[in-house]
């Protein structure tokens, strides 16, 4: 039988497709990375090893578990808080797919001498005409997850199983059931593995050596003050509420300036933006293209966001600019902008810039 490493959250859709790929008649192999620990103990959602050892048990496989602190602390967490620090607003989970996940998914199979890695991502694996492979958006809008794999290598990819591409969360949660699995109506996680309770600038606080800067001034794009602000951390583009002003209109963070430490407020029309700049660019679909080349596409901002159709031009020095053919809201730097075909494939996507 082929093996097959499957990456076990402890969650109820890397169970599944522990299942699914059992049936298909894989010798598959359960890893849990442990990835990040609270100071109280506490797991991240992404490691509940005791949740996915026990569905292993059920299903009679082989599980291990790979200490990945070090790893996740270097490349997700310490730039996760530089990103607030420097005003953006980061993802967390595409760095850690990349440089954690994947890659240690793919060192443990080289030790157990396996031919694939799974996860239990809402997403298909496609190998293109031209050779190249990228990911494909999930029969059920609702829960596609491609916008966090759009920074996985083509090395990445070529060993790489995703089984739950064509099911929605209601089909999968009665695969468990049928199967007996103690995680069939295990909630999902909504925020960040790692900031349990939400509050991101708690943890920011905790979690670095930098001084932080201070209070500071909401001022409006006119530059007169409009009041004082906690702390730039506390804030994001597009954000509404927390904001304690009081000016007669609906305010809205339209920007961050760190070197001034204001924190720039308009009214919602003044979200609205034509054009962006990705750095960081990662082409799944497509070799990079030349500079000065332009490809149409659609895309997405950020991850509940419905791609808007736009041109991409390729600039010389790596970045690329995005052309909307409609003005998208609210796009904050340190999000991705990832980039879809009209087949719904991932063309790639990258990281946006400051103005």
């Amino acid at each position: 039988m082929t093996k097959i490493i499957v990456g076990m959250s402890g969650g109820v859709d890397s169970a599944v497709a522990a299942v699914l790929l059992k049936k298909a008649g894989y010798e598959v192999i359960g890893l849990t990375l442990r990835t990040w620990t609270g100071d109280d103990g506490t797991e991240s959602r992404c490691c509940e090893i005791d949740d996915a050892r026990n569905v292993a048990r059920k299903l009679g496989i082989p599980y291990y578990t790979l200490n990945c602190l070090s790893d996740f602390q270097r490349h997700v967490v310490d730039p996760f808080v530089q990103s607030y620090v420097q005003g953006e607003t980061p993802n967390p989970c595409v760095v850690c797919n990349r440089l954690v996940k994947w890659e240690r998914m793919l060192y443990f199979a080289k030790v157990m001498q396996a031919d694939y890695v799974a996860t239990g991502h809402y997403a298909s694996v496609v190998k293109l005409p031209n050779g190249r492979y990228t990911v494909q958006k999930a029969a059920h809008a609702e829960k596609d997850q491609t916008y966090m794999l759009y920074r996985l290598s083509q090395e990445q990819l070529a060993v790489t199983r995703m089984p739950l591409g064509g099911l929605s969360k209601e089909e999968v949660r009665r695969i468990a059931e049928q199967e007996g699995l103690p995680v069939a109506q295990k909630p999902d996680s909504q925020e960040i593995c790692f900031v349990t309770d939400g509050n991101y600038a708690d943890f920011i606080e905790k979690n670095t050596s930098a001084v932080l800067q201070g209070e500071g001034c909401f001022t409006d794009e006119e530059g007169n003050i409009l009041g004082k602000h906690k702390g730039i951390i506390h804030y994001t583009p597009g954000q509404r509420k927390g904001l304690g002003l009081a000016l007669g209109y609906p305010a809205y963070v339209k920007r961050i300036d760190t070197e001034k430490n204001e924190v720039i407020i308009g009214k919602e029309e003044s979200l609205y933006s034509t054009e962006l700049r990705c750095c960081d660019v990662n082409y799944m679909s497509t070799p990079e293209p030349a500079a000065g080349s332009s490809l149409p596409c659609a895309v997405k901002i950020r991850y509940h966001h419905p791609a808007q159709q736009a041109v991409l031009v390729q600039q010389e020095n790596g970045i690329v600019q995005i052309r909307f053919d409609k003005p998208v809201r609210a796009a904050a730097p340190g999000q991705s902008a990832v980039f879809y075909d009209a087949e719904e494939h991932v063309i790639g996507g990258g990281v946006i810039m400051k103005n």
